[in-house]
């Protein structure tokens, strides 16, 4: 399944704080957070993740510093801040919404139509 960009756009930034919202983390383990979410069919890449994360961190919403893997590789690691938490709230609220709005408009375009009711544009 193909996700529209505009789409993917809307809700990276949900997304990474939420990620984000569940402990430090860094680059490739998000984009890695991201398709284990989406069961595969969001598949985020470095060029698309690193400016949001820039974007974030500049906004003061994620704070990033270097750390070092395991393997002795320097990697910089990313954490949410306060300022990202209630950011992350507002976004939960709106996209709740969103969703809920959403939800009912496919519901009851999924209902077959009532005799005598109006046509879709409301012209009778």
């Amino acid at each position: 399944m193909h996700i529209d960009k505009d789409l993917v756009a809307a809700s990276a930034t949900p997304l990474v704080l939420g990620i984000l919202a569940e402990g430090e983390s860094y680059g490739y383990a998000i984009v890695k957070r991201v398709n284990e979410l989406s069961g595969g069919r969001m598949q985020w890449t470095d060029g698309m993740l690193y400016p949001l994360l820039h974007r974030l961190e500049r906004n003061g919403f994620v704070r990033a510093s270097w750390g070092t893997s395991a393997q002795g590789r320097r990697r910089k690691h990313y954490a949410i801040t306060e300022a990202g938490l209630q950011t992350l709230t507002e976004r939960q609220e709106q996209w709740s919404v969103v969703a809920d709005a959403l939800k009912q408009v496919w519901q009851a375009a999924a209902r077959p139509p009532i005799l005598g009711d109006a046509p879709a544009g409301g012209i009778s």
